[in-house]
Formats: C-alpha cells, sequence, structure tokens
C-alpha cells in the first residue's frame, strides 16, 4: 500500500495524479472526507465495484450505494435532480451529507434496476479533486474498525486494511472526527426524510 500524505490548505497534485492513475487501472484507495476515511474506487468500473463489495462485505443488491461527486455538476450527470432537491442540496452541500437521490441510467450495471443513489460531495478537497480528476464519481463506503465504528485517523486503516489489501493507496491528510454523515431520502424533493442522523446539520 503506497501511502502519500497531503493538507487540506494545500493539496499535492501529484497525489491527486497518482490517485487518478491507479482509480483508472480499477484499484482501490482509501482516502479522507471531512467526517471520515473511506474506501472507493472509479464509480464506472463494474470489476472495482465488485471487488470493493466483496472487501467491506457488502451485497450491492440490497445496500444503497454512494458515490462522492467533484461537484454539483458531476452529481447530476448520475442521479436526477429537480428544482427543490437542487435547492437543499446547494445549501448543504459541499458537506457532511448523504443524500438519497433517484438514480441516472449513466450508473454502471450494478446499479441497474436501481431507483436511488447515495450522492456525498463532502467538505474535504481530497476526493473532490480525485473526482474531478478522474472525471467521474468515486463510489464510496466508510473504513470502519474491527466493531463497525467509522475510523478517522489514517493509521487505523493502514492497520485495518493494509495487510488484507486490494488497497493500492492510503492518502493520508491527519486526523477526521470519525464520524457518520448525516443521511437525507430525497426521492420525494417534496418531503426530504432524514433517515441517519450524523455529522450534519439540514438547513
Amino acid at each position: 500500500m503506497i501511502i502519500d500524505r497531503v493538507f487540506d490548505s494545500s493539496i499535492n497534485a501529484k497525489v491527486i495524479e497518482r490517485a487518478a492513475s491507479l482509480l483508472d487501472e480499477g484499484g482501490l484507495i482509501a482516502y479522507p472526507t471531512d467526517v471520515n476515511y473511506a474506501i472507493g474506487c472509479h464509480a464506472l468500473r463494474q470489476s472495482s465495484i465488485e471487488e470493493l463489495c466483496r472487501l467491506k462485505g457488502i451485497d450491492p443488491r440490497r445496500q444503497t450505494l454512494s458515490v462522492i461527486c467533484a461537484d454539483m455538476s458531476q452529481a447530476a450527470a448520475y442521479a436526477r435532480i429537480d428544482n427543490a432537491a437542487f435547492r437543499i442540496l446547494r445549501a448543504n452541500l459541499p458537506g457532511p451529507f448523504t443524500f438519497i437521490l433517484p438514480a441516472s441510467t449513466e450508473l454502471p450495471k450494478v446499479f441497474k434496476g436501481r431507483k436511488s443513489v447515495g450522492v456525498r460531495i463532502p467538505d474535504s478537497p481530497v476526493p473532490r479533486a480525485i473526482a474531478e480528476a478522474i472525471g467521474a464519481p468515486l463510489l464510496s463506503m466508510t473504513a470502519t474498525g474491527p466493531d463497525g465504528n467509522p475510523l478517522g485517523e489514517p493509521d487505523e486503516v493502514a492497520v485495518e486494511y493494509g495487510d488484507r489489501s486490494p488497497i493500492a493507496m492510503l492518502i493520508d491528510a491527519g486526523s477526521r472526527p470519525g464520524a457518520l454523515t448525516t443521511v437525507v431520502d430525497l426521492t420525494d424533493s417534496q418531503s426530504p426524510v432524514i433517515i441517519r442522523e450524523g455529522a450534519g446539520q439540514l438547513i
């Protein structure tokens, strides 16, 4: 596992380029978000998605999958965002939220038949820069410890995932809170429903 250090205030472009190259080649990477560390892959690479789901023990047929997008424009290519939903997203993003939105047809076959997708635009420049560099979202899952709690320290991520790693790279940006996002169901944008209370306070 490659470990590269970055700072939120001054991201090393070479680190982002290295991460993007690994993702384009089908690899998995670990990276900071605004609330925890996450593991992700290129959201348009079917084989990478399957590998990530195996690593995390997730059945994609049964659980909502979430993507990190660079910005609202990228999100709109992979989720259907009407005017009401757009106003809510614009007021709360970037931030510690996962918004469940109607899925578009642009996502790969693991999403086929699914009516919704989780969308994140975190208040952390690292994953947004990576999504911009690959020109696609990151399929993203929380890095968790043996107790199932989210990991906020890069050293914890290296210990937990290093030995059993299909993870090619860890981007170390220092400590995160080790919290979870607030999850908001926006499939009916007129009636948003908070389905998990987390770090975000919905405006």
